[in-house]
């Protein structure tokens, strides 16, 4: 892993991300990019031109560029090549702009969670990220300096054939030693006998390049509840999740999972697009 992206509002949600960005890059030379977002309105946007900035935008860029800068040398990151990017725009298109252009292999953002109607209509900038990003994306909900990766929670229904996409997470957890569960959820909408949902998971992971793993079927009422208490259950550091990216309608008639778990768990969760 060559480059982290940390996109910050300088909340204590990011710099708890900061924490967790640098404790996995320190001793790997991994650099960390600081991404700030000035989130303007649109019509704002539309009076920008290149080359001339708004008084009042020039001194937002100064006074953010100032705590970029700030962030970049707190103690946390002593010892790590650290870089600043400010951008203006819509914060999910830059983030995910800023990660291309820079070839990053992670992003690692703080989350306040969302609920009722700002979830549903509006949503945390971390879920937009979590559902438009093409690279895994970290999630920090814990307070701690350290991320542990000891006990993951794997969660699929295991019936997506994308092994690469699966191969490429299992890789950066086998890094970190992580010794994943994986985890199918057993619902009455969406009922399968243990023997099943054993066959299934079996000939699923028959494809992938992991050893050492746990498996298990759990029951519960809702997909959702089903991952929460079973990472409850076995106290897990972290919820490893695929995506599909559903947008618009199929969005809101389908939901996601994912997006759920994010705005809900109190625990850290990573997300890969499928």
């Amino acid at each position: 892993m060559k480059k982290i992206l940390v996109p910050t509002d300088f909340s204590n949600q990011a710099f708890n991300a900061v924490k967790s960005a640098a404790s996995i890059a320190r001793g790997n030379d991994t650099e960390i990019i600081l991404l700030h977002i000035i989130d303007l309105p649109q019509e704002t946007m539309d009076m920008i031109r290149p080359g001339y900035d708004l008084p009042e935008i020039i001194l937002f860029k100064e006074a953010a560029e100032q705590k970029l800068r700030e962030v970049a040398q707190a103690p946390e990151l002593t010892n790590i090549t650290v870089s600043i990017v400010l951008r203006l725009g819509k914060t999910f298109n830059e983030v995910n702009d800023v990660a291309k252009e820079n070839n990053v292999d992670l992003i690692v953002m703080g989350s306040h969670g969302a609920s009722g109607f700002k979830e549903l209509f509006i949503g945390s900038n971390t879920e937009k990220v979590v559902r438009s990003s093409e690279i895994p994306v970290l999630v920090i909900k814990s307070q701690g300096t350290d991320i542990r990766f000891d006990n993951v929670v794997f969660a699929s229904d295991f019936l997506e054939d994308n092994t690469v996409a699966y191969n490429k997470i299992l890789s950066f957890l086998k890094e970190r030693n992580a010794k994943p569960h994986f985890l199918m959820v057993n619902t009455p909408n969406s009922f399968k006998p243990t023997h099943e949902s054993e066959r299934i998971i079996q000939e699923f992971l028959s494809q992938l390049t992991v050893e050492d793993y746990h498996f298990a079927v759990y029951s519960d009422f809702e997909i959702e509840k089903g991952i929460t208490n079973y990472a409850n259950r076995i106290n897990a550091d972290l919820i490893v999740m695929g995506t599909h990216g559903r947008k618009g309608f199929s969005r809101f008639i389908n939901g996601s999972i994912s997006e759920d778990i994010v705005n809900h768990s109190e625990r850290n969760i990573i997300t890969f697009k499928m």
